[in-house]
C-alpha cells in the first residue's frame, strides 16, 4: 500500500506533524513530502495547517474515510493469504453494545484467547446504533446488539434469548410481593437507558405492550451508574439478566414479579456482507453460537 496514506491517516489523527513524525519513527520533513506527494496524486488540498493545528479540509475527509476501509481490506486481505497456513491468527475487531459487552463478552474472549492465542483482540463498547453505524463503515469485524433488525450491507444472525426484569431496590415497597401488575410501578421513578439503546428500546416496547406510560423517567448512559442508583434507592428499571448477577446474589437489588414478564429479547451479531471473513472472526463466531447454547 502507498505509504503516503499512511502517513496522511497518521497526522491526520494526531493533528501535527511533529507527533504523527515520531509515531512513524520518521523525520518531520519525510511526512511533510509524503503529504504533499499525496495532495499533488489527488488534486486537492487534504490538511489547513498552521502553528497551532492541523485539520482536515472537506477534501481530507473523504481521503481520510477511504483511506481507512483501503488500509482495512489490505489488513484483510493479508490475513486470509495467512489464514492458507489455517491458523487463526491476527487482529479482531469486535463491538458490543453495553450488556453483552460489559457483562457476557469479557467471558467469551477468555475463552477464546485460551484456544487461540496468536488472535489479538480489540473491544468497542457502544449503544446498539452506534455499533450498528461502526460495522456498516467496515470499522468493527463483528458487532453484537441486543436486538433483531434487516439491513441490505449487513449479515445478521441472533444467537440468544436475554431475559430481562424489572428491579428495585432491597427495600422496595413491593419486594417479595407475587402477581404484581406493572400499573402498581406508576408512580415509580424509572432509570432507563439513552436513545438508541437496545435496552432502551426494550423498555418501550414493554411499555407500549403494557399500555403503561410512567410518570417519571430518568435518562442514564450506564447500566452499571443504573444499578448503582437503584441500589441508593432512586428508582426502578428493566435490566438484562446478565447485568445484575452479582447484585442478586449480594441481595442489594431484588426482581419484582410482575406478571407476563420477564421480556425476552434477542442478542444478534453483525458482520459486513460484503467483506471477506477472516479465520479470526470465523472462530469467533463459533465460540459465540457455542457458548450461548451451552448457557
Amino acid at each position: 500500500m502507498d505509504p503516503s496514506f499512511i502517513v496522511f491517516v497518521m497526522v491526520a489523527e494526531k493533528q501535527n506533524f511533529t507527533r504523527a513524525a515520531e509515531a512513524l519513527h520518521m523525520t518531520q520533513p519525510a511526512v511533510s513530502q509524503y503529504i504533499q506527494t499525496l495532495e499533488r496524486t489527488v488534486g486537492a488540498r487534504l490538511l489547513e495547517r498552521s502553528n497551532k493545528y492541523v485539520r482536515l479540509t472537506k477534501a481530507g475527509e473523504i481521503v481520510y474515510h477511504h483511506t481507512q476501509e483501503m488500509i482495512r481490506l489490505n489488513t484483510q486481505m493479508q490475513y486470509l493469504v495467512d489464514e492458507l497456513m489455517n491458523k487463526a491468527q491476527g487482529s479482531l475487531s469486535i463491538g458490543a453494545s453495553y450488556t453483552y459487552g460489559e457483562y457476557v463478552l469479557p467471558h467469551m474472549i477468555g475463552k477464546m484467547r485460551m484456544k487461540y492465542p496468536l488472535i489479538q483482540p480489540s473491544i468497542t463498547i457502544g449503544n446498539t446504533q452506534e455499533i450498528e453505524r461502526l460495522v456498516l463503515r467496515n470499522q468493527l469485524d463483528v458487532g453484537i446488539i441486543e436486538w433483531e433488525f434487516q439491513h441490505d450491507h449487513l449479515y445478521i444472525e441472533s444467537f440468544a434469548d436475554d431475559e430481562m426484569y424489572i428491579v428495585a431496590p432491597q427495600n422496595h415497597r413491593l419486594a417479595g410481593k407475587p402477581q404484581l401488575d406493572l400499573s402498581e410501578l406508576q408512580e415509580d421513578i424509572w432509570i432507563l437507558r439513552e436513545e438508541g439503546s437496545g435496552t432502551r428500546e426494550a423498555a418501550e416496547k414493554m411499555f407500549a405492550r403494557f399500555q403503561f406510560s410512567p410518570s417519571h423517567v430518568m435518562d442514564f448512559g450506564s447500566t452499571q451508574i443504573i444499578k448503582e442508583s437503584i441500589e441508593a434507592g432512586l428508582g426502578i428499571s428493566l435490566l438484562s439478566q446478565w447485568a445484575i448477577q452479582k447484585e442478586l446474589a449480594l441481595g442489594t437489588l431484588k426482581i419484582l414479579e410482575i406478571r407476563n414478564l420477564p421480556v425476552i429479547r434477542k442478542f444478534s451479531f453483525l458482520t459486513p456482507s460484503a467483506v471477506f471473513e477472516t479465520k479470526a472472526t470465523s472462530v469467533f463466531l463459533e465460540i459465540l453460537r457455542e457458548y450461548s447454547v451451552k448457557e
